[in-house]
């Protein structure tokens, strides 16, 4: 079983965005009020030594007395509701993680949970029940009656989850969280057609089968027009709705190019898919290289995590394979002999081995390089696996001869080997 997300546009009356506006302005001043009252009874807890605890059964148990105070608050649907307790609940849990995290030598900021203002609490959340998909496409929410859905493609698996999301340029989106049986899928049994593939920023991938992909660079064509919007937003007065519109404006920019990097993303990890039933790239720590001020913004616009993401989805939902490799050398050591030239910079775009006299385009050598890390991550772990079989049924199995290796044995080797994340991204 994997879950997955299907994303469809809705589009409300003008009454129903009122409601929704309304619930969520309801369930980010419930939040911050959980959150308070967690912060303060961890002060008693800490100066007075109080056992009055506070979490996530306590505060759910407590809605139903919120209601009688508060009679707003029964305009929302009643698991809608508790989910705001949940995602403190999860806020708390995270914030926990990334201290376990930080004290193992990772260097994070814990982020204690803060509170939310009217515009970062965007979405609302039906756990289970309170929403149904109608004959005619349209979605039923509970409190908030039909609404237009345009329903793009079918959902194939059991609908666990429904949240509707409004994006700062004012759209609405419906996402469901769809458990999809994976039981009788078949995956490809050996990679009789492996592609390497190297990420950069001159070409976007450079791959094994000469099939490179430039740049689209959208943030860059648009950077202009971006930026006037923005110049225009700063000069208005806050709180104006001048100042709102002109933030519409600018969002609806910004949304533009991000759906352009999407769409261009999706459509090169099909290709991708469709062509290949083994795909390597590099596991590379994007967030790090995008501290490097010369190269952020091209980093960014190239949307490298996108594509490897979307690829990797696409790939397990096919039944093919994709895999990250260790980055390090890629593109400093020759993919025939092995050498390693130390002095190479980014400017040196041709690879030339001095040892055995290679010359290849830099982004080319880089990718065979990838696709050999990844076969031969795939072929250590069958002879790890090989090694503990024997010793189990305390046979000698060969480490040297991965030709003679059982297809079904290749398979499951593969699907341990690859990090499967499936499902498209929630946004």
């Amino acid at each position: 079983m994997i879950l997955r997300a299907y994303k469809f546009r809705i589009y409300p009356k003008k009454k129903q965005i009122e409601k929704i506006n309304s619930i969520l302005n309801l369930s980010y001043k419930l939040y911050n009020a959980m959150l308070e009252q967690r912060k303060m009874a961890y002060e008693l807890k800490k100066d007075f030594h109080s056992s009055n605890n506070v979490n996530y059964l306590s505060q759910q148990n407590e809605l139903p007395e919120l209601k009688k105070y508060f009679p707003e608050y029964r305009e929302i649907y009643s698991l809608a509701l508790q989910d705001v307790a949940r995602r403190l609940d999860k806020a708390y849990d995270n914030f926990f993680r990334r201290i376990r995290e930080k004290k193992n030598g990772k260097r994070i900021k814990a982020g204690f949970p803060r509170f939310k203002s009217r515009n970062s609490y965007k979405s609302i959340t039906y756990p289970q029940s309170g929403f149904k998909i109608m004959d005619n496409g349209h979605l039923f929410l509970s409190k908030l009656g039909e609404i237009r859905m345009f329903k793009h493609r079918e959902i194939k698996g059991n609908i666990k989850q429904a949240t509707i999301k409004k994006d700062k340029a004012e759209n609405y989106f419906a996402t469901f969280i769809v458990e999809e049986n994976t039981e009788n899928r078949n995956y490809s049994e050996l990679p009789d057609n492996p592609v390497g593939i190297d990420v950069g920023l001159i070409k976007l991938i450079a791959t094994t089968d000469n099939e490179p992909a430039d740049p689209p660079k959208y943030l860059r064509k648009s950077e202009k027009k971006l930026k006037n919007a923005q110049r225009n937003l700063s000069r208005k007065q806050k709180g104006s709705m001048n100042r709102m519109e002109a933030r519409v404006r600018v969002a609806k920019i910004s949304i533009h190019i991000s759906n352009q990097r999407n769409d261009f993303s999706q459509k090169l990890s099909r290709k991708l898919v469709n062509n290949h039933n083994f795909i390597a790239y590099e596991d590379l720590d994007i967030a790090n290289m995008l501290k490097n001020h010369k190269l952020a913004k091209s980093i960014a616009d190239a949307s490298w995590g996108i594509l490897i993401n979307n690829t990797i989805y696409k790939a397990e939902r096919a039944g093919k394979y994709c895999i990250k490799v260790n980055p390090r050398n890629t593109s400093k050591a020759c993919s025939y002999c092995g050498n390693i030239i130390e002095e190479q910079s980014l400017d040196d775009r041709e690879y030339n081995c001095k040892v055995c006299g290679l010359s290849m385009d830099r982004d080319d050598n880089a990718a065979v390089n990838v696709l050999n890390a990844g076969l031969n991550k795939v072929f250590n772990t069958f002879i790890i696996i090989k090694q503990k079989k024997s010793k189990h049924n305390k046979r000698r199995v060969p480490t040297d001869c991965g030709e003679f290796m059982p297809v079904e044995e290749l398979a499951n080797t593969l699907r341990q080997a690859s990090p499967i994340e499936a499902g498209s991204p929630v946004r």
